[in-house]
């Protein structure tokens, strides 16, 4: 049986960082992935089938048939639904995690972000808790992600105290005919507006060429390699060490424990060849990076005699408090053409009610949206009032697709409890391990916060000269997609938390969450920038502290 520094599960934003870190420091690592390592002609470009609009399946995994999940309705109806339906809330499988196929907006969060109870209140029915770190903790850590991945940012698009002490390491991208609709709006309205910071080149950087402004971004690979992920930094950095060795098909069974119920390994499977063998490998620090979802199901289903209901879950606090985001947005029609099929299309955002917002908990961030193929803009796009087929609505495509305009961002979600990953005990994957359980909602405050953006967008759209304007209310339900969060959070209580503000998971010296489960909160933007600053900082941390 092999013997690492380190084993961490899974490849994606946070554990491909955590590889890097660890590697560099010398550390024999071993870094095991469920999915493949895609390269760009392995990631199909299928309008109906991808990350992006994944109608009949997706091209980033994890494989649609073996990989079921149970969802537990609001209204207590239960169905196994596959990794591209509805419900299942996934995230990619592949090295590089949803870096690889993500949009790659990169915002930090903001100092109130991380002290939302304490500025708001806790809401009756809800989890909403504060941070046990600061933005000033996390500063210099997002300092470090922007110029180590890459970021491209417009250098005063930050807000007061969380302006860098140095300007992102590249400019934004061009501005379209949306971007000058959208300012001249937000003008009108007095809202301060500015390009959204993109894991993106818009100049050559790091080796790696610069954006070509293609259509296929957000849901896709990247021609050019210019969309930074830890599939294209970090995770090749690890290698070229010599330190860092990475299994890929490789499904973590469960965290093993000696006869005391210290943490000593894992034990996985790899698959090869159709065929299946069943690995074991020994460490002395285990890192568990395999999204909020995933990463509770692991722990979970690590029970033994000295932890019966899983690691970490003393306090039934493992797979509790799930969040993702609630997006809501609005469309709108213009006279003018504000549509040119220049990618990525995310050019304008605004940050005007991300907090302070009369009757609101939090807020969120509102942007223009990426290039939307046909496919997508007829499924999302089309106003409440026009037929789905026929004459009338092939007239509209032909005339609207390059009239309309989208904005849409994420809004702060007040945790619940109640929304939560557990094992169904029935339910097994193709390697017979027992599948996630998801249940409950978000909050009902939630709801307010989401209907409050999306009036806001509404507003934007019409200040910004669109004639009309339509836009989709949701209701409660629950939120954990590619934004997932919240299922291990960080604190200093373990009555109340799962693990300590480095990500160590409490009466476990060697045993660490290291990715968007630790978000107590998730912000009112996507919260990649975070996930990775929070993973160097862990990494430092470890690096440091175990010899």
């Amino acid at each position: 049986m092999q013997q690492y520094d380190a084993i961490i599960v899974g490849a994606g934003a946070a554990g491909g960082i955590v590889a890097g870190v660890l590697a560099e420091a010398g550390w024999h690592v071993l870094l095991l992935e469920r999915g493949p390592s895609l390269r760009f002609e392995d990631v199909p470009r299928d309008d109906i089938r991808s990350q992006r609009l994944s109608l009949y399946g997706h091209n980033a995994g994890p494989e649609i048939e073996g990989n079921p999940r149970v969802v537990v309705e609001p209204n207590g109806n239960e169905r196994v639904v596959r990794p591209h339906e509805g419900g299942y809330h996934n995230n990619a499988a592949c090295v590089g995690g949803g870096t690889r196929v993500y949009g790659a907006q990169a915002w930090r969060f903001m100092p109130q972000d991380f002290q939302m109870a304490s500025l708001y209140g806790v809401p009756e029915g809800s989890s909403l808790a504060d941070w046990p770190i600061t933005y000033e903790d996390l500063k210099p850590y997002y300092e470090r992600a922007e110029r180590e991945l890459g970021v491209a940012g417009q250098n005063d698009t930050l807000w007061g105290e969380t302006a860098p002490d140095a300007a992102y390491p590249m400019p934004p991208v061009v501005p379209g005919p949306q971007t000058q609709a959208l300012k001249r709006g937000a003008q009108q309205l007095g809202w301060r507006t500015f390009a959204a910071p993109l894991l993106i080149n818009t100049v050559p950087y790091g080796g790696r060429a610069a954006c070509i402004a293609c259509k296929w971004c957000v849901g896709y690979a990247c021609p050019t390699d210019a969309k930074n992920g830890t599939h294209n930094t970090l995770i090749p950095l690890a290698l070229a060490t010599g330190h860092c060795q990475m299994v890929t098909g490789a499904m973590t069974e469960r965290i093993e424990t000696d006869a005391r119920g210290k943490v000593c390994g894992v034990s996985y499977f790899v698959e090869e060849n159709g065929s299946a063998r069943h690995e074991s490998a020994r460490a002395k620090v285990v890192i568990v990076s395999s999204g909020a979802i995933e990463s509770a199901r692991l722990l979970l289903n690590s029970h033994s005699a000295q932890h019966p209901h899983g690691l970490g879950n003393e306090s039934d606090q493992v797979g509790r408090h799930l969040q993702g985001h609630y997006y809501p947005g609005a469309s709108g029609l213009t006279e003018e053409n504000v549509y040119n099929g220049v990618g990525p299309g995310v050019t304008c955002a605004t940050n005007q009610f991300n907090h302070g917002n009369s009757g609101i908990i939090g807020g969120g961030m509102l942007c223009d949206d990426f290039i939307k193929p046909p496919i997508d803009f007829w499924y999302t796009s089309l106003p409440p009032d026009l037929p789905r087929w026929g004459a009338a609505n092939k007239q509209y495509m032909r005339e609207n697709y390059t009239r309309l305009l989208h904005v849409k961002g994420p809004v702060q979600e007040i945790p619940s409890p109640h929304g939560r990953v557990t094992i169904d005990p029935q339910v097994r994957d193709k390697w017979g391990i027992p599948v996630v359980r998801l249940s409950g909602t978000t909050h009902q405050a939630t709801v307010a916060t989401s209907e409050f953006m999306r009036h806001r967008a509404e507003e934007w759209l019409r200040a910004s000269g669109c004639y009309k304007v339509w836009s989709q209310p949701r209701g409660i339900g629950l939120s954990g997609g590619q934004h997932q969060a919240g299922t291990c959070r960080m604190g200093h209580d373990p009555q109340t938390s799962v693990t300590d503000q480095c990500g160590r998971v409490h009466a476990h010296d060697n045993l660490f969450v290291i990715d968007g489960s630790l978000h107590v909160t998730n912000g009112g933007f996507n919260p990649v920038l975070t996930i990775m600053a929070l993973a160097f900082r862990s990494a430092e941390h470890i690096a440091k502290n175990f010899n």
